[in-house]
């Protein structure tokens, strides 16, 4: 796996996570799992398609940051939910 600025920034940011999630609230923390796992998933699934020829490193890196902005607005959405400034419901992303 190829690891980028961005790659490695996301996963010491994950690893400083760890030490502040006594913080965040039940609904931040579902919402940020359930966006990690995703991006975690479009990447390895763009890993493989570019590895294939499928697709170019650009849009490899393209499909990668898109996942993980989603990922950033789940966690988002998540914390107004636990702060009371957001409805239970997410709005479609």
């Amino acid at each position: 796996m190829k690891f980028t600025a961005k790659h490695t920034a996301t996963l010491f940011a994950a690893t400083l996570g760890l030490s502040l999630a006594a913080c965040e609230g039940p609904n931040e923390n579902a919402m940020e799992d359930a966006g990690e796992a995703n991006a975690e998933a479009v990447a390895d699934q763009a890993e493989a398609m570019e590895d294939a020829g499928q697709i170019t490193d650009a849009q490899e890196d393209a499909m990668v940051d898109k996942a993980e902005d989603k990922a950033d607005a789940m966690e988002a959405q998540g914390e107004a939910m636990d702060n009371g400034t957001a409805a239970a419901t997410p709005a479609a992303m």
